[in-house]
């Protein structure tokens, strides 16, 4: 990248953000802090006016902004790709920004990458998981998403699949973070009636309005936070770490999400796949099922599921050979 060229990325970085370290410059640019230096002054130079603060950081001039941005194909391209996929993981409301969002995308491109794109999106297609998913998949999700933003209290009623003849459960939580495991969106919250941080599966929520009370953020932890925190204290989420023969891989096909599947690697004649789940057991059941195909690295706790579930069979099959 030429120095004109990195200008301009940074001054669209400063405008991304209310307000920018000079090292996160220079990690982003792979340059130094002293290029970061004289980078800022050549644009305060030609009438940018960035604000430096000493320890803090740099900010843009509340009010200024840069003409409309032009994008390369390829990141064009690649914002394509992105809506695609999300469209797939969002609620209605959010499906409709996004659409109005591609519509300004390709309001600032140039003839020739605008009909690159719209070819492309007629060329791509993101179907549907062939899973069951349930009904209201992914409601609600924009009202949490301004929850989370604007600190403020959320009322909703709460159903338990497995408590059929009890009465939904009516709470006032204080929603943190979304995460998306398990085929699922997730709110994690901190819920008033329970005194306690609670994992709130969307597709449960039978109701929710946003509430004008209000709560302080940071007395919550961050998402990456209590993610950590829940794995090491296996408190509703377990983080699982198995390797499985390539020669079966291909056979999972979309039941791996069932069980929380997050990312694989692929290591020798072996994959390894990370998994988040909530449902331990019936997760030691389905690798059980794969034999001598896959084994497990962590946890242990996973490892003794599996042993017990091989003393079983082990012990009817014994019974029923003596029998």
């Amino acid at each position: 990248m030429n120095r004109i060229d990195r200008l301009h990325a940074i001054l669209v970085h400063l405008q991304s953000k209310r307000r920018v370290t000079g090292q996160e410059i220079a990690d982003r640019f792979g340059i130094s802090l002293r290029s970061v230096y004289r980078d800022v002054k050549a644009l305060e130079e030609s009438g940018v006016p960035v604000i430096g603060e000493a320890g803090i950081g740099y900010s843009i001039m509340e009010g200024y902004r840069l003409p409309p941005v032009m994008f390369t194909q390829e990141e064009a391209a690649a914002l394509l790709m992105g809506v695609k996929l999300t469209e797939r993981f969002t609620d209605e409301l959010t499906r409709k920004q996004i659409e109005n969002a591609l519509f300004k995308i390709k309001s600032v491109l140039r003839a020739p990458d605008r009909e690159h794109i719209e070819q492309l999106s007629d060329n791509v297609v993101v179907t549907a998981s062939r899973l069951p998913q349930d009904e209201g998949f992914n409601k609600y999700l924009s009202d949490l998403q301004k929850a989370i933003v604007a600190g403020r209290v959320v009322h909703l009623s709460y159903h338990t699949p497995y408590r059929e003849h009890e009465q939904d459960t009516y709470r006032d939580v204080e929603p943190f973070g979304l995460c998306y495991y398990g085929q699922a969106w997730h709110c994690f919250a901190w819920c008033r009636m329970r005194k306690d941080y609670r994992d709130f599966k969307l597709t449960r929520i039978r109701d929710l309005r946003l509430s004008e009370d209000t709560f302080y953020r940071d007395q919550h932890p961050s998402l990456q936070e209590y993610l950590g925190r829940m794995v090491r204290s296996n408190n509703e989420v377990q983080e699982v770490n198995v390797l499985f023969d390539k020669s079966v891989v291909r056979h999972l096909g979309e039941q791996k999400y069932y069980y929380g599947f997050v990312r694989q690697e692929f290591t020798g004649d072996m994959v390894r796949m990370t998994f988040l789940t909530g449902h331990p057991e019936y997760m030691a059941h389905w690798l059980f099922s794969f034999a001598d195909l896959v084994e497990v690295e962590t946890p242990d706790s996973m490892k003794q599921l599996i042993l017990k579930l091989f003393n079983r069979l082990k012990k009817k099959l014994s019974t029923a050979a003596t029998s």
